[in-house]
C-alpha cells in the first residue's frame, strides 16, 4: 500500500479560502458594529467611540484581523458616507494599528495602543481638513484618542479576555 500524500495545492486552496472568509467575516462584524455605534451616537461627538474598534484586537489570534479590520474600515466610512479623505486615511490608521496589533500580539497589555495612536494621530488632521473642524489638533487628539482608549483599550481588551478562554480558538479561525 502506497501512503496517499496530500496535493499542496488543495492545502494553500482551503488555507485561503479560509482566510478570506475570515477576513470577509471580520469585515462584516466591522461595518455592523459601526452602523450599531453610529445608530446609537457614539460615532460622533466630543469623544467617539466606534465599537468596531474594540476589534482591533482579533490580530493578535489571527493574521487574518489585519485585512478583515481594514476592509471593515474601508466599507464602514463608504456606508456612512464619509468625506474621501476620512475613507483613504481612517482606512491607513486601521492599518497602521492593525499591523502593530499583531506585532505585539505576544504582548496583549500592549497590543491595544497601536490603534489608539494610529487614530489619534491620523484622525484629528482628517478632522480638520476634510470637515473643517476648528478644534486645536491636539485637542482633537486627546479627543479622539480617549475614544479609541475606551473602545480598543477596555472593549478590545475585554474581548481578548473572553477569546482567549475559548477552546480551540485557532480551529475556527
Amino acid at each position: 500500500m502506497s501512503k496517499r500524500t496530500p496535493n499542496p495545492s488543495f492545502s494553500k486552496r482551503i488555507l485561503s479560502t479560509r482566510f478570506i472568509t475570515n477576513a470577509g467575516l471580520i469585515a462584516a462584524l466591522y461595518v455592523v458594529l459601526t452602523l450599531v455605534a453610529q445608530a446609537l451616537g457614539l460615532a460622533s461627538g466630543a469623544i467617539q467611540v466606534r465599537l468596531s474598534e474594540a476589534l482591533t484586537i482579533l490580530p493578535c489570534f489571527t493574521p487574518t484581523g489585519i485585512p478583515g479590520l481594514t476592509i471593515g474600515c474601508l466599507l464602514a466610512n463608504l456606508v456612512t458616507g464619509c468625506a474621501p479623505l476620512d475613507v483613504a486615511l481612517g482606512t491607513v490608521a486601521t492599518l497602521i494599528g492593525a499591523v502593530g496589533t499583531h506585532l505585539l500580539r505576544k504582548k496583549p497589555l500592549l497590543a491595544w495602543i497601536p490603534p489608539v495612536l494610529a487614530n489619534a494621530l491620523i484622525v484629528p488632521y482628517v478632522l480638520i481638513k476634510a470637515y473643517g473642524v476648528e478644534d486645536a489638533y491636539w485637542y482633537l487628539a486627546l479627543t479622539v484618542g480617549a475614544g479609541e482608549v475606551i473602545a480598543c483599550g477596555i472593549l478590545g481588551l475585554l474581548l481578548y479576555k473572553a477569546l482567549s478562554r475559548v477552546k480551540n480558538l485557532n480551529a475556527w479561525i
